[in-house]
């Protein structure tokens, strides 16, 4: 086996491949990770952590080279262009990395590309930039907060514009700076796990040097940190946990699912709330997971067997298509419809590069087409849990509305469903909104109940 990897190589070509948006960065990086799984562990985080990064500060990292480079970033070749950003990107934020090896290992490698001509231009601008690294001159806030906030937090005009108007500039601030932070891995542990299976999984994290704390609001949720693969390990392999964040995992706490409920997931995949039901019913009831592709749906099944969730039944279908079957069944109807996932840009941070206003309007037809097709499928007295990855109110609260104001549906209180600690967040009108932090990614919920 081939053993003799040149990291910043495969970051560089895995930028290419992403900024052509030929692949999505969260699958592309778990791919390559899982190729090059015989890497030191630092190498693969080494890796991760440079391709993230660059992604995330990718505005920012343009600003710079457009301000230090004779040719504009939208000229330069692809390779090349993906080389200069990930060694600044090394420069400015990594400060374990010397500048003099971000600098060298760049130009060698522009070398090894054949692009020999190149050379000196890749070496004058990643010094440049070395040089005068904390004399960059930034869009002043005060004079342009929609520039700076910007250039700083590294968010399209689009985005920044839309936030800004929903929750002022202070506050924009504060959810794009979280948005930057460094994200742990959360993890749900199978509520019916016996107390000596907790143990060996705990145990096994300990032997692995992975650090780990129960999450402040559900007691079944842990932070862990010190791994890039957990599918390596026994516990994951046998079920005892999947990865899942807090917030998603608040969905079924606020559903109340009860023994015997009939629940339906109608935008299912990759089945991490449909696994979640299936723990809630504790081998009652039945699960009903649908997803448009047998794609995802396959990650469904993949899921459902490590899981042993043998009441959760798997379908491809369609949720813009009338199930005449399915109409009046629903005890729960989980509805984590397609958004725009600005709540999650922190973990896939190509989303923000994805988005455009035709894109979001599309959404908006797709959702509202989506729920005139599944509200039926809730029985009279029923639950409807609606629930995205945003933070937009035209995808959460405004869509809500929607749902009451056209189809005999109520929101109904989540307070009380909700752990004591998160009595202070943003609680209103059967609605839980969620914005990104320490604890958790952004995340809007409802519960609604049929009249």
């Amino acid at each position: 086996m081939e053993k003799n990897i040149n990291t910043r190589e495969l970051i560089t070509d895995m930028l290419t491949e992403i900024y052509a948006k030929r692949e999505y960065s969260h699958v592309l990086i778990k791919n390559i990770l899982n190729k090059y799984n015989y890497l030191e562990e630092s190498d693969k985080a080494f890796i991760k952590r440079v391709t993230e990064g660059t992604l995330e500060r990718g505005i920012q990292i343009d600003y710079v080279l457009n301000a230090y480079s004779k040719v504009p970033v939208n000229k330069m070749k692809p390779f090349i262009r993906s080389l200069l950003r990930m060694s600044v990107y090394q420069i400015l934020f990594m400060d374990k990395v010397p500048d003099s090896a971000a600098c060298n290992e760049a130009v060698k490698l522009a070398g090894k590309r054949n692009f020999h001509n190149l050379k000196g231009f890749v070496n004058g601008v990643l010094r440049n930039v070395a040089r005068q690294k904390d004399n960059i001159s930034y869009p002043d806030l005060a004079a342009d907060p929609l520039q700076a906030i910007c250039i700083r937090y590294s968010m399209p005009k689009l985005l920044t514009s839309m936030m800004i108007q929903q929750y002022g500039v202070e506050k924009t601030k504060e959810i794009f700076a979280k948005l930057l932070e460094e994200r742990n891995l959360c993890v749900r542990m199978k509520e019916q796990i016996t107390k000596e299976e907790k143990e060996a999984v705990l145990r096994e994290w300990e032997e692995k040097n992975i650090t780990f704390h129960v999450h402040p609001w559900l007691s079944y949720a842990y932070v862990i940190k010190g791994t890039e693969r957990l599918s390596d390990l026994a516990g994951f392999q046998n079920g005892s946990y999947t990865v899942q964040d807090v917030s998603s995992m608040m969905v079924c706490e606020i559903a109340q699912i009860r023994k015997n409920d009939y629940v339906m997931d109608v935008c299912a995949a990759p089945g991490g709330k449909s696994l979640h039901a299936c723990d809630k019913l504790n081998d009652t009831g039945i699960v009903d997971a649908r997803d448009v592709t047998a794609y995802k749906t396959e990650l469904i099944l993949q899921n459902k067997e490590r899981m042993h969730a043998d009441n959760l039944h798997v379908k491809v279908w369609d949720a813009t298509k009338k199930d005449e079957t399915a109409i009046g069944k629903a005890d729960v109807l989980l509805l984590d419809i397609p958004c725009s996932g600005i709540g999650v840009i922190g973990k896939k941070p190509d989303i923000k590069y994805r988005l455009t206003e035709e894109s979001l309007e599309s959404l908006a037809v797709l959702q509202k087409e989506i729920i005139d097709t599944v509200w039926e499928y809730v029985k009279p007295g029923g639950t409807l849990i609606y629930s995205t990855c945003t933070i937009r109110r035209e995808e959460n609260e405004d869509m809500v509305a929607y749902i009451t104001q056209k189809y005999p549906f109520e929101t109904e209180s989540v307070k009380p469903y909700v752990p004591e600690c998160l009595q202070d967040a943003e609680i209103k009108e059967g609605c839980l909104l969620l914005l990104p932090s320490d604890q958790s990614d952004g995340f809007f919920m409802a519960r609604l109940k049929r009249k």
